[in-house]
Formats: structure tokens, C-alpha cells, sequence
């Protein structure tokens, strides 16, 4: 039509500067994508907004929106987990477990079972605080029986004090004559889960689904040497720099970095130097 683009904008409402703007990128899309697709890959079980924190600690002013939206255009996903599990109740609402108030409060721990590369059997022992969401040992070894959950107890008893309750299953390592005299000596509680439920122990079995599925399964372990290695750098990233939704997408313990030791991969050169990986364990 034969009309002017100053009538028309002024038909429609519209400033003259919108019509004629250039829409362009921000000048640092194509870093932030690339630092998006590093973290992605190396921690490939994040999603968006767990790689949003890990951006934000690494000196990035994002929002959110935005790395969701260079997400979804580099088609990134995380594959669908298994459907959650609900908690017993009792009739009144209230939930039947005790509920964490302050660090020391509740810790909990549960066995989880590994393989190294020759197919044998080794066992890991994961210690949790409940408030903090800290993981405070995670010893492994071919066999943990209930003398050996006694030494690693002893030995976190010593360095951070008892706790007034400790939660676990009723497995014959935890019900043991022997652990149950000890902790009642020292003055611990213990809260044993009804046999078959173990979302009564959710903050534990959380902690282990993210271990199996961020290391466990992603790792072949040729020796128990290397399991531990591998298990115990695990465990310090998880404190020091995994976020945690739960938190606000902080770490745990970011007190205790000294300094973080991330696992094995690569992050992009965009990224501080603290957040790439010191020492290459593959």
C-alpha cells in the first residue's frame, strides 16, 4: 500500500525505533552455548536448572529463562527418571517418619551394591546428614559387615559428634546386638524403617538413586582401587559444587572445598578455572 511507515506506525500505536531496530543476539550467545553443552556433557544427568547454578558459580549473570530456552534449541534432555514413590501416613495427615530439624539431628545410611569390570561384588556404605543433605562417608570395600559400619561410625563420632538419631533399614549389619548396644551407649536413637518400605528412608535412597545414576552407572571400575578413588571424588563433588535442588540449587558443604575435586571430563574454557576438573581420572 501506498503509505508512509511513519502513518502506519502511527495507526497501530507502535514507535517508529521497534520498526526499525535489527533484532540481534547477545554478543555472548555463542559462549553461553558452549559452556551450556560442556556442562551437559560432563554432568549429563543435570538438567537446565542444575547447570544454571553451576553457570551463576562460575561468574555468569544468567536467567534461568534463558538457559532453558538455548537448552531447548540445542535439544538437550535428561532421560525421564523412574516414577516417584509416595511416603506412609498416618490418618491425620502427618507424616510417619521423623522429620530432620537442624544438622546433627537425623543421619541415615543404607548399603549399595557395585560390580568392578571382572564382575565381582564390592559394597559401599553411604552416611548422610539429613538437614544439610552432606554425605559424610562413603567407604567401600568387597564386605562391610556390622564391625566395619561400627569403625566408620566411630570414626565420624570422633570428628563431628554424635547425632541424636541415626535411620536405616533393618538389615542384619544395622540391627546387630552389637551396633544397637553401642549406639544406646552413646546416647544415639536409632529409627528403623517397616521392612518393605524403603521410602521411610527417602532422603538415603535419594542420595543413592543420584550416586548409581550420575557414577555407578556411567563408570567401569577395573579395580576396587579405582572404585574407591573414583567413589570418594564423587562424594567430595557432591558436597563442594553438585547443586542441589533442595537447597536452593547450592552444595551441601561449599565450606569444605579444599579444592573441589570434580570427576573425570572436561569443561569448556569459558568456565573459571575452578570448575574444571584438577585431575583427569579416566
Amino acid at each position: 500500500m501506498p503509505v508512509s511507515e511513519r502513518r502506519v506506525c502511527r495507526v497501530l500505536g507502535q514507535h517508529r525505533s521497534t520498526q526499525r531496530k535489527v533484532p540481534r543476539g547477545a554478543d555472548d550467545e555463542a559462549a553461553l552455548t558452549e559452556d551450556i553443552i560442556a556442562l551437559a556433557r560432563q554432568y549429563g544427568r543435570y538438567g537446565y536448572r542444575r547447570v544454571t547454578a553451576l553457570l551463576r558459580e562460575a561468574g555468569w549473570h544468567v536467567n534461568r529463562k534463558r538457559v532453558e530456552r538455548i537448552w531447548q534449541r540445542e535439544v538437550l534432555k535428561v532421560p525421564q527418571k523412574q516414577p516417584k514413590r509416595g511416603r506412609l501416613w498416618l490418618n491425620d495427615g502427618s507424616c510417619i517418619r521423623l522429620r530432620p530439624e537442624y544438622p546433627g539431628h537425623v543421619w541415615s545410611y543404607d548399603f549399595v551394591e557395585g560390580r568392578t569390570h571382572d564382575g565381582r561384588k564390592f559394597r559401599i556404605l553411604s552416611i548422610i546428614d539429613e538437614a544439610s543433605r552432606e554425605c559424610l562417608a562413603l567407604p567401600v570395600a568387597r564386605r562391610l559387615r556390622s564391625e566395619d559400619v561400627l569403625a566408620v561410625l566411630a570414626e565420624l563420632f570422633v570428628t563431628r559428634g554424635p547425632p541424636a538419631h541415626i535411620r536405616s533399614d533393618n538389615g542384619p549389619e544395622f540391627i546387630a546386638n552389637a551396633v544397637q548396644q553401642w549406639l544406646s551407649q552413646i546416647g544415639v536413637k536409632t529409627l528403623y524403617i517397616t521392612p518393605g518400605s524403603p521410602w521411610e528412608n527417602g532422603y538415603c535412597e535419594s542420595f543413592n538413586g543420584s550416586m548409581r545414576d550420575e557414577l555407578l552407572n556411567g563408570e567401569i571400575f577395573y579395580t576396587l582401587a579405582e572404585a574407591q578413588i573414583l567413589i570418594e571424588a564423587w562424594r567430595r563433588h557432591y558436597n563442594t559444587v553438585r547443586p542441589h535442588s533442595s537447597l536452593g540449587y547450592r552444595p551441601p558443604a561449599p565450606e569444605t572445598a579444599t579444592p573441589p575435586w570434580l570427576p573425570s571430563g572436561s569443561a569448556s574454557l569459558h568456565l573459571r578455572p575452578a570448575m574444571a576438573a584438577e585431575a583427569i581420572l579416566h
